[in-house]
């Protein structure tokens, strides 16, 4: 499983996730549910950080986080 595909599913899925996009190093998604937000998951596949606000989060990337971004939106 990619990297991309391990966010993704840390974020509740393809089905969770309403909208994502980068900014910098980090990326910004809303999602449907944020009770669905695995954030230990994400830390194990590299995240620096989640800031959440109600449905809004951002996932500290890196600069990879356009490249992810990208890869993100494919799988949806």
């Amino acid at each position: 499983m990619s990297n991309a595909e391990q966010i993704l599913a840390a974020l509740g899925g393809a089905d969770n996730v309403v909208e994502i996009e980068p900014c910098i190093t980090q990326l910004r998604a809303e999602v449907g549910d944020p009770s669905l937000i695995d954030e230990d998951s994400l830390r194990d596949n590299g995240v620096y950080g989640v800031l959440r606000d109600g449905s809004a989060v951002q996932v500290v990337v890196g600069p990879q986080a356009d490249t992810l971004a990208g890869e993100i939106v494919s799988l949806m």
